[in-house]
């Protein structure tokens, strides 16, 4: 069985050499007598394993030393009620809602305090990221919430909003190691590794020292308080052992690939031949405005839904996996993760192209 070009937005396409080591450790962790799987997490070895992957993932976003890496469980949407229950001092915070993941951070926040949408691209079923160079910010508001890289609708922030000195809270689930960051720019960074870094199960939490308090929202679960994660190094309970064991192989894979800014130079490259074809095509049309086009996922429709069933079936039949479209939008979507080979991408521009031909 050859493997399939796996266009998924998550759990999606994981480097083959990753699955190779990982398949030849599976029942002796590096002559342990053990897999990772059924290894104790307070064990010497599997300490080993955790305190790499931090250390590999400090490396390569080049996270200062006042922030805290978190690996937790929950993924990403326990992460919208965990945000305001920590951070939420005055009850107060802003969010663009930019998709629907951020839409459901807002709607979650409002459960613990006054959660102030300050901008939205909603009315244009968020195609585009709305300029947030002058928001009206609450003066008091503890935080401003963005979903950096929008899965669904495609679409990304190339310059970060204007917090008006407030604390920024991201959510990069979909665009995690795509490039280089500035960690220093943001309060708490975080992301579910289902996407770009490792199995579904993992969330890793990047947070600012000084935003660690034990002054969380009375009624805030022992297990959703930064502060005991913090204190206990991401072992206050058995962690996801396997997962971030797989994704302390991933780190070692962009390491070896020369980083994130060569991982940005790729990502950026795969991302224009299928935009490029787009651009041309007299069938196939993304969805978002070119200046807030993601690397990470492209979405994109015929104008017709028949044809759009009869492209996602033709192309599963050829070997491209998962093209169809979130249910909320259609169509299609192409999601080109780090660990999407170019010759992915060229291969499926090649065959829109016969689809095209064959289709008129």
């Amino acid at each position: 069985m050859s493997r399939v070009y796996n266009f998924s937005a998550g759990p999606a396409v994981l480097p083959e050499e990753v699955l190779r080591e990982v398949a030849d450790e599976m029942m002796d962790y590096q002559g342990c007598g053990m897999s990772v799987m059924e290894m104790s997490h307070r064990s010497k070895v599997y300490d080993n394993i955790i305190k790499e992957a931090e250390a590999d993932l400090r490396d390569l976003m080049n996270i200062p030393d006042n922030y805290k890496v978190l690996f937790l469980q929950g993924g990403a949407s326990q992460q919208f009620a965990m945000i305001p229950m920590n951070l939420m001092k005055n009850k107060k915070a802003a969010y663009v809602v930019t998709g629907q993941w951020a839409k459901k951070a807002w709607k979650e926040a409002q459960m613990y305090g006054e959660a102030v949408a300050v901008a939205s691209s909603e009315d244009k079923t968020f195609s585009y990221i709305p300029d947030c160079s002058d928001l009206d910010i609450p003066e008091d508001a503890d935080y401003v919430y963005i979903c950096e890289n929008n899965t669904i609708y495609g679409t990304k922030f190339k310059e970060l909003p204007n917090t008006k000195g407030h604390t920024l809270v991201a959510d990069v689930s979909s665009c995690f190691l795509s490039e280089p960051v500035d960690v220093s720019k943001y309060g708490v960074i975080y992301g579910g590794v289902q996407k770009n870094i490792g199995p579904a199960g993992v969330v890793i939490v990047i947070i600012r020292e000084d935003l660690i308090t034990e002054d969380t929202l009375p009624g805030t679960p022992t297990m959703l308080q930064y502060k005991i994660h913090a204190d206990n190094d991401s072992l206050y309970n058995t962690p996801p052992a396997y997962g971030i064991y797989v994704c302390g192989k991933v780190f070692k894979w962009l390491k070896k690939m020369g980083g994130l800014s060569a991982m940005k130079e790729h990502n950026e490259k795969k991302a224009k031949i299928l935009y490029d074809f787009l651009d041309e095509s007299k069938m196939f049309k993304g969805t978002v405005e070119k200046a807030d086009r993601s690397l990470m996922n492209v979405p994109f429709v015929t104008g017709n839904d028949e044809l759009d069933a009869k492209f996602v079936k033709e192309a599963k039949e050829a070997g491209f996996e998962n093209l169809k479209g979130h249910r909320s939008v259609g169509g299609m979507r192409a999601s080109i993760y780090n660990a999407m080979p170019i010759e992915g991408v060229e291969k499926l521009v090649e065959f829109m192209r016969e689809f095209e031909k064959n289709n008129q």
